[in-house]
């Protein structure tokens, strides 16, 4: 009898983490699985789906404008208690720290229904940082039952909170997702070609800052700071920046009113996953406050500076990959600068341990969820786990 397996996801970058084991599920004969989309974002949403060639079940299209976190807490808890009574499912899969996560999760708990939580054990001790993801990620972890931790020290996290899941270490999905993309584009010239394609005022010979920023925490005083030392960096170097804009109009109008036709400074719309990978493929440096590019930077042999004064991937920070900056504009300004100016520093970033998983989670946690042995994720000196389970998870089929 096989287990009906529900995964639940609403944003691009739960859809991106989340692909690589819906696939693994599809493929599974063990596993009836089902997927639900809420859909906040559809065409970014979508544009992962396709890449991924992902059907969903069901897509609830939750997405209105200027929304509030509680308006779509409310309308996510009742759509999917919906969904949950329709589907009957024996197990429901969320990913991360969304309110799309939360509120499936809690939907999930009230009805009974297991919940396993991928990605768990993240922390950084402060409610407000990041808000309201920290919450979230805790409020899911004590309602779950597997407890999918990327790392050791997620596990540790999760161990110290006395919680009643059962942790398994598995990697994170998204270099699952990484390899996967990455491979795709090294071996089709003709795809790597259109990507290039699609940013032509690219100079090769010009070192490639690339930005991605939206925490809510940094809207207003700290956006005002980030576009400030952009405009400084673009100024005083030689050097080409490129922005894909995030949608949020906190986020929308100061870059725009700040970086709009600043000298070297390409603001862009929001890229699919193919092509943002490609640009971190081609960036010199990434300065980000996002929690996934943390994680697939590393992989990629880039430095890393991030604009946050504490994260919850402290292990990028302790092997080297990652270096916090905040978003004071002097601090930002004097870290870019540094790292252009010296291209020793650059290359040790890729010299160092991505401590993040080795492209085999999906498969450890679809081994967890239907009973099947399997190496835990081992990050040791290498950040990948023993050659031994890496072969068995790649010739597995579960």
């Amino acid at each position: 009898m096989r287990t009906k397996i529900l995964s639940i996801f609403g944003t691009r970058p739960e859809a991106i983490k989340m692909a690589p084991l819906v696939m693994q599920l599809q493929a599974s004969a063990h596993v009836e699985s089902v997927v639900c989309v809420t859909g906040q974002h559809q065409e970014m949403l979508k544009q992962v789906l396709d890449l991924f060639e992902i059907a969903p079940d069901v897509n609830l299209a939750l997405m209105t404008g200027n929304q509030t976190l509680n308006g779509l807490a409310a309308k996510l808890i009742a759509a999917l208690d919906d969904v949950l009574a329709t589907v009957r499912p024996d197990r429901v899969l969320v990913h991360g720290d969304t309110t799309t996560a939360f509120a499936a999760a809690i939907a999930s708990f009230h009805r009974g229904i297991p919940v396993g939580h991928v990605e768990a054990g993240l922390r950084t001790g402060n409610l407000q940082q990041p808000w309201p993801e920290e919450m979230n990620r805790r409020a899911v972890d004590v309602v779950s039952d597997l407890l999918f931790a990327p790392t050791a020290s997620s596990k540790a996290n999760l161990e110290r909170e006395s919680l009643q899941g059962r942790i398994v270490v598995t990697g994170n999905t998204v270099i699952d997702a990484l390899n996967l993309t990455t491979a795709r584009i090294d071996n089709t010239p003709a795809l790597r070609a259109e990507l290039d394609a699609r940013l032509p005022f690219l100079d090769n010979a010009l070192p490639l800052l690339l930005v991605t920023g939206h925490r809510r925490e940094s809207f207003g005083a700290g956006f005002a700071n980030i576009c400030g030392a952009l405009a400084d960096l673009a100024s005083t170097n030689a050097v080409q920046i490129v922005y894909p804009v995030h949608l949020n109009p906190n986020v929308r109008g100061p870059v725009q009113e700040t970086l709009s036709g600043a000298r070297n400074v390409h603001l862009v719309e929001p890229m699919d996953y193919l092509g943002f990978v490609r640009l971190m493929q081609r960036a010199s440096i990434i300065l980000t406050d996002s929690g996934g590019v943390q994680e697939e930077a590393p992989a990629l042999g880039k430095p890393v500076l991030v604009m946050r004064d504490v994260t919850e991937r402290p292990e990028a920070v302790v092997a080297g990959t990652v270096r916090l900056v905040g978003t004071e504009r002097a601090s930002i300004v004097s870290a870019v600068t540094g790292l252009l100016g010296d291209a020793g520093a650059r290359a040790e970033f890729a010299r160092r341990i991505n401590p993040y998983g080795d492209g085999y989670a999906s498969q450890r946690i679809v081994a967890a969820l239907t009973g099947r042995a399997f190496e835990p994720f081992h990050a040791g000196e290498t950040g990948v786990a023993p050659a031994a389970a890496r072969a068995s998870l790649a010739a597995a089929v579960y």
